[in-house]
């Protein structure tokens, strides 16, 4: 376990170096990161992800919902026939 973690370690020190040898030095030479197609890809990707949560937020309220009456009170129809245990 610990051998893949320092792996993963090392793989996301190489990506930042390279991020670091590739865009820092462009940044600075006044370059865009992202040509114009990427923005666009990048705004339409932003336009469905906003589109995808108006659609599901109620959905998802709705859940959220019907999970916390069922978790705060678990025992509403039989609260009396219902043994309850103790931890020890």
């Amino acid at each position: 376990m610990v051998v893949l973690i320092i792996g993963m370690l090392i793989c996301v020190g190489l990506a930042v170096a390279v991020v670091a040898v590739v865009a820092v030095p462009a940044r600075r030479e006044g370059r865009e990161l992202l040509t114009p197609q990427g923005e666009e890809i990048v705004a339409i990707v932003k336009e469905k992800t906003e589109s995808t949560l108006d659609k599901t937020g109620e959905a998802i309220s709705t859940a959220k919902d019907k999970v916390s009456d069922t978790v705060s009170n678990p025992f509403s129809d039989n609260a009396d026939d219902t043994p309850r245990h103790r931890a020890s």
